[in-house]
């Protein structure tokens, strides 16, 4: 029993400090954010639900998923935070992440790596692969 204390402790302490915090829903970002080297943990750490989506400007099928990252972003406002990785310019953070393919969209709940999405692919596709999280 006193594992299970110890653990409901700790669970209330993040929350309480996540609330200390000011994390509001309503102040979540309804639009994709861009993140650095410098600011990826910062970020994955901020929010309860983060999804970061790994891209480079020449690669064509980062472009055609940017367009429903952002869409996602708008609709899941409050749930998810999407978040916009430029590979080429953060390789610190793509190489740590073992980044091989773009676009890759890496799934954060609570500050941990979840779950990885490699490749382009229709919101109807992309979708319930990060609803699945919520």
């Amino acid at each position: 029993m006193d594992e299970l204390e110890r653990i409901k402790q700790k669970k209330l302490r993040e929350m309480m400090d996540r609330k200390k915090a000011g994390e509001s829903k309503e102040d979540w970002p309804d639009t994709t954010v861009e993140v650095t080297d410098s600011t990826f943990k910062e970020v994955i750490q901020k929010y309860s639900l983060v999804v970061v989506d790994c891209w480079a400007e020449w690669c064509a099928p980062c472009r055609m998923v940017a367009p429903v990252v952002e869409e996602l972003a708008r609709d899941y406002k409050g749930k998810v935070v999407f978040g916009k990785l430029n590979v080429d310019s953060n390789m610190g953070t793509a190489g740590e992440h073992g980044i091989m393919s773009i676009p890759t969209l890496l799934v954060f709940k609570n500050g941990r790596l979840v779950d990885q999405i490699v490749g382009a692919m229709p919101r109807k596709m992309l979708e319930p692969k990060i609803t699945k999280h919520l």
